[in-house]
């Protein structure tokens, strides 16, 4: 966005909020270079931009589960984290889960350790919408576990997990890699994971907004990564065109997304209760008889306030071995903002005392109507075997949409598509968030300084201040009534969400990219200057001192991936280079070596 004449000084750089997020369009076949110019990166570097790791853990009458195989041999986990990964990789002995099972854990990550990123990364984060982007703190764990019959052994039973770690949030993704690379795994052992890992290491970056094609055991995947300047609730994978390849391909027409229908089919009648709940950061638990039923209810609660990000912890699989099980579960203090999937019994008692928890029972076919359970007392949730249901005294803000349920149970009756529900139940909860959260990003918008305020030769100005009650204020003519149907006390639900880990992820966020617009807005300006004609004025002392902070400008402009146009950053090069030229041949000879800041 470029600065606009003298006349229009006055115009405010509050425009849609779109245009507080744009972006630097980087060729992907750059992508592929180290940061050198034209330096190829190092071995396995391709393959970190999409996994840390694949991890074999078996089960020994004497040790336990132990990781027998870490692909690549290189990949570095400390003692802490492999302790986590053998207890997440097996489903609790009561699930009784016979066959091949697929969940997904995620767990923190050691102190101290240092990120091991390829070139790539930052690139394709920048661009990711908020809720996909690498969890830094964090690692998922997406399983395939097996367990059959097998009397050789002295258990009876064959039972064995294949892991991919990852900290990329593409669960339908890495579940659909599992299931081609597992049973190949599980009949050749560990030549198949050397050569999926060597079909990994020829991919190209997760580039968001970009189709794949990613070989893999002799199939074709296609994806396309979502990018942020995507419309929210649209698949671009269009499943129906014709297969040319002479390779299988597979089509993934979403990486990331469970099916919200089925895992709320327990839960049916209290969508709009859960969605508060999420929104407002509170502590639940989902007690579910699996971990693959766990892991897809705790993902489908995260998800349902998308595009928003849920930005306190979640765990999809936990289990009583977890390094945080003292933390989460003490009766000393309140429960932490966290979404909790367990499978254990013990955790009926131990988690009593949570405000919310969620009862699943074995998930119905897409074809059974679910019976209307009113939200029961915690104290009615003795064990495990308690009826399905809603455990909170919770009481929602909102008036209960009976449209969406109407529309949901017609689908049922009408035998409609379990894909066609699923997309329904989507398109509503991100209606709902949407309106929710327009109202604060109009006020935000009005927290933008006058575009007149930015001066090449001032620092660039700041964002105002959010004022909790001048935002409650404008909620009277602009607030999500004009969106949304639905009827109750929105001001209550903002007053709380205000308190939330949620808004303040959110307001963080927004902060940062506005305050990287009005600097790219600065720069622009400073580029429009005609800097030749002003260190005319300049004693050579501040001539030298302006290269230098330009010098500083271009390299936290770089850095910070800032939204400017490329041919901006030529033209303050260029701008830079001609100042360096005007001055005397000695600083030139500084200035101009490769070196100097």
């Amino acid at each position: 966005m470029a600065l606009q004449g003298p006349g229009e000084t006055a115009d405010r750089t509050d425009e849609p909020p779109e245009d507080l997020q744009l972006r630097v369009d980087i060729p992907s076949a750059s992508l592929q270079l180290g940061p050198g110019d034209g330096e190829p990166i190092l071995p396995w570097d391709r393959l970190s931009c999409w996994l840390h790791c694949i991890c074999v853990v078996g089960f020994d009458l004497e040790l336990g589960q132990a990781v027998e195989v870490i692909y690549p041999h290189h990949s570095k986990l400390t003692d802490k984290e492999k302790t986590s990964i053998c207890y997440l990789s097996f489903p609790d002995s009561n699930s009784g889960c016979l066959g091949d099972t697929q969940f997904c854990f995620r767990f923190r990550e050691a102190v101290g350790r240092k990120a091991s990123l390829c070139y790539p990364v930052d690139q394709s984060d920048r661009d990711a919408p908020v809720y996909l982007k690498r969890d830094q703190g964090h690692y998922y764990g997406y399983v395939y576990f097996r367990q059959v019959r097998d009397k050789t052994l002295k258990r009876g039973y064959f039972q064995k997990s294949l892991v991919i770690i990852s900290r990329l949030p593409y669960v339908h993704f890495y579940h659909s890699l599992l299931k081609l690379i597992a049973p190949e795994y599980f009949e050749k052992s560990e030549p198949c994971l050397e050569a999926a890992c060597s079909d990994i290491e020829r991919w190209p970056a997760p580039v968001p907004g970009t189709a794949l094609s990613l070989p893999i055991v002799g199939v074709v995947v296609k994806v396309r990564i979502p990018a942020c300047y995507d419309k929210p609730g649209t698949t671009y994978i269009d499943q129906s065109a014709p297969q040319n390849d002479a390779q299988v391909s597979l089509v993934l027409p979403t990486i990331h997304e469970v099916d919200l229908f089925r895992c709320f089919g327990p839960v049916f009648f209290h969508i709009q209760m859960l969605w508060e709940l999420v929104l407002l950061g509170e502590s639940l638990v989902v007690m579910a008889p699996s971990p693959a039923e766990s892991s897809e209810t705790v993902l489908a609660l995260v998800s349902c306030i998308a595009p928003l990000k849920y930005c306190s912890d979640f765990r999809p699989y936990f289990t009583i071995h977890d390094s945080e099980f003292k933390e989460y579960t003490t009766r000393t203090q309140a429960p932490p903002s966290v979404i909790l999937g367990v499978t254990n019994p013990f955790f009926a008692k131990t988690l009593q005392h949570w405000p919310h928890i969620i009862r699943i029972g074995d998930m119905k076919q897409a074809g059974d109507i679910p019976k209307q359970v009113k939200v029961k007392k915690l104290k009615n949730l003795k064990t495990l075997d308690s009826k399905p249901g809603v455990y909170s005294a919770y009481k929602p803000f909102l008036n209960r949409d009976e449209d969406i349920i109407k529309q949901l149970q017609k689908g049922i009756q009408q035998k409609r598509p379990s894909a066609a529900q699923n997309a329904i139940l989507r398109r509503y909860f991100l209606e709902l968030t949407q309106s929710f959260i327009i109202p604060l990003e109009r006020y935000l918008a009005s927290l933008m300084p006058l575009q007149k305020s930015i001066s090449p030769w001032k620092t660039p100005p700041q964002l105002r201040a959010f004022s909790q009650e001048e935002f409650m204020k404008t909620l009277e003519k602009a607030g999500p009534q004009l969106t949304s149907h639905l009827k109750g006390d929105w001001i209550g639900l903002y007053r709380q969400f205000l308190k939330s880990p949620n808004f303040d992820g959110w307001f963080r966020t927004r902060r940062k990219e506005v305050s990287q617009k009005l600097e790219a807005l600065h720069l622009e300006a400073l580029c429009e200057e005609d800097l030749l004609l002003r260190i005319q004025k300049h004693t050579e002392v501040e001539t030298v001192d302006l290269v230098l902070k330009l010098k500083d400008k271009l390299v936290q402009a770089e850095r910070d991936q800032l939204p400017v146009k490329p041919e901006t950053l030529v033209k303050l090069r260029t701008h830079i280079e001609a100042v360096i030229l005007a001055l005397p041949a000695d600083l030139q000879g500084i200035l101009l070596k490769p070196g100097t800041p």
